[in-house]
């Protein structure tokens, strides 16, 4: 009596093995040489197909495993088909295990398959692996339409959606191969069997999980394949369960894409990282294979030490630099300049170029090393009192006005502040915009700099015209002058020979008294020693007493239009 059959999805239901193979037969009879099929065997007639033999291990070699199958006969297995997940060679010489004859060469050497799970002999036993759902050993045969003939004692079909297989290339490389499937169909009396690999490769992968998952322990070293590629990483297959290996434990340097380091295929000896058994993830690491470049090179950094790496990415925070494979500094964007407010480190760096920076700070357990390039070149407000002394004059741009005054660019960098009392003497301004612009080039005078507060003050106002200035134009040495006396000390009298306008005339020399020299001494010696006494230069012998408020006559006898200096000295 025959089974009812169970629907699978996308499998036909309604055609039978008996039709497909009726058609596949007929299709490939002229490839038989005209061998005529066999006949239907009904009820409990024995199944055709290879039988089984116990084979030994007598010898292995590169590609291919010798074995003893009986009666003195020996015959070959490929090495790949006794492989294990890993590449291993799953045998060794003297193993035992079942086999099957495949096919002679024409030297008569028999090529044999292994046998992983039992043959059914007979029709009985290929009803009781139907009603217990066993799994039974199958050789795939052929391809045919919708699917695979398979021997299992008999011939039985396949649907390609149970084959365990997706991609048409792996599907053709099934023909000839000994699997491990279940009966899902069965009708002895149209000798019609249909089988399912593909749910028996699921438990089994299922079953293989867990049993490596049951072996597994953090920081244990697994080898794996590459199964395939991601952007934010690589699936590795490690026995038969997947683990993952993140783009950052790729290596130590940084990785953008794992295509460039990895390829699907690829052997890989990894670190497990992380392992939860109980939701199947694993996390996986490459780079924890090697020594930590970052605990090596921190060790010999101090602060103050120069460096010299690759800018490998820029932020809007700053600039990192690869000083060696695994080792990166940060290079903040407040680092880049001593003078400029940088808002973008790609203003003044790009990816790829290489730059000398200072080690400013070394933070080894954060991970951290702070690079600073500005100190390459020095602060240049450490000096500027010695580039720019008071009274310097300078000449820039004004690059931006301020209610108070106007910013004026000395060097690169370097901007001094005009206040807005610095500008003219001549009149009171209420904002620098009356008497300046931005862009245009002015002169000034450095008033004073402070390098600890990085400030430069300049003066305009001291570079116009005084009244001393149209003095020192006008007069020359040896002219003779008149003057106002303003102030007598010692021999010191000061006069103010204009508006603004002042000399000085120290009493060196004076007239010879009319009486003569007193006591053989000169009238100098006379005039220091009263100098010298606190005696008033109206009281020396000769010399007309000098007054407040009294005009007088002088001779230029040197003048300084800079330092504004005029040096008199008496008319006799």
């Amino acid at each position: 009596m025959a089974n009812n059959p169970r629907e699978q999805g996308e499998e036909q239901a309604d055609t039978s093995f008996a039709d497909i193979l009726n058609e596949f037969e007929t299709t490939t009879r002229a490839a038989r040489q005209g061998t005529a099929a066999p006949a239907k065997r009904r009820g409990k007639g024995k199944p055709s197909g290879p039988a089984p033999r116990r084979g030994t291990v007598v010898g292995v070699s590169g590609d291919f495993v010798l074995v003893d199958y009986g009666d003195k006969s020996e015959g070959v297995i490929p090495a790949a088909d006794l492989r294990d997940a890993e590449g291993n060679l799953s045998v060794k010489r003297g193993d035992t295990f079942d086999v099957a004859i495949v096919a002679f060469d024409n030297e008569g050497m028999a090529t044999l398959s292994r046998i992983t799970g039992p043959r059914p002999r007979d029709w009985e036993g290929l009803t009781r692996a139907f009603n217990n759902k066993e799994i039974v050993a199958g050789r795939v045969t052929g391809a045919v339409k919708g699917g695979f003939t398979v021997d299992v004692g008999t011939r039985a079909f396949m649907p390609g959606s149970r084959s365990g297989l997706r991609d048409a290339a792996d599907m053709e490389k099934l023909v000839g191969q000994e699997i491990r499937c279940r009966i899902i169909k069965l009708d002895v009396d149209e000798e019609d069997v249909v089988v399912d690999r593909r749910s028996v490769v699921e438990e089994e992968a299922s079953q293989m999980r867990q049993n490596t998952l049951a072996t597994l322990e953090e920081g244990a070293v697994v080898r794996g394949t590459v199964r395939s590629l991601a952007s934010y990483g690589a699936f590795i297959d490690i026995g038969g369960v997947d683990g993952l290996l993140h783009v950052g434990d790729i290596s130590w340097s940084r990785v953008d894409d794992p295509s460039t380091e990895l390829a699907v295929g690829a052997v890989l000896d990894l670190k497990i990282l992380k392992l939860d058994k109980q939701a199947g993830k694993i996390s996986l690491g490459l780079k924890q294979m090697g020594p930590d470049p970052w605990e090596e090179a921190v060790a010999k950094l101090n602060p103050g030490d120069r460096v010299t790496g690759e800018i490998t990415r820029l932020a809007d925070f700053g600039a990192f630099v690869e000083l060696q494979p695994g080792v990166e500094g940060l290079i903040h964007v407040s680092e880049m300049s001593w003078t400029k407010r940088i808002q973008r480190p790609s203003d003044v760096l790009k990816k790829g170029e290489r730059v000398e920076a200072v080690v400013l700070k070394v933070d080894m357990a954060a991970g951290r090393l702070s690079l600073g390039l500005k100190q390459v070149l020095g602060n240049p407000w450490d000096t500027i009192k010695d580039r720019y002394p008071d009274g310097t004059v300078v000449e820039g741009k004004v690059t931006r006005l301020a209610p108070f005054g106007a910013f004026v660019e000395v060097e690169e960098g370097i901007d001094g502040l005009v206040h807005i009392s610095e500008f003219t003497n001549e009149k009171r301004i209420e904002h620098p915009s009356e008497v300046v612009k931005v862009g245009q080039t002015l002169r000034a005078v450095v008033l004073s700099a402070d390098p600890e507060t990085k400030r430069l003050k300049l003066g305009v106002k001291q570079l116009e015209a005084t009244s001393s200035d149209k003095f020192a134009q006008d007069a020359a040495v040896g002219d003779r002058v008149s003057g106002r006396v303003l102030q007598v000390r010692g021999a010191r009298v000061t006069v103010q020979l204009g508006e603004g306008v002042e000399g000085v005339c120290i009493i060196e020399e004076a007239a010879p008294a009319a009486t003569g020299p007193v006591s053989g001494e000169s009238m100098a010696a006379q005039l220091a020693a009263a100098w010298k006494g606190g005696m008033k230069a109206a009281a020396i012998p000769g010399v007309e007493p000098y007054r407040e408020g009294q005009v007088r006559s002088f001779t230029i006898k040197a003048m300084d239009p800079a330092g504004k200096k005029i040096e008199l000295t008496p008319v006799t």
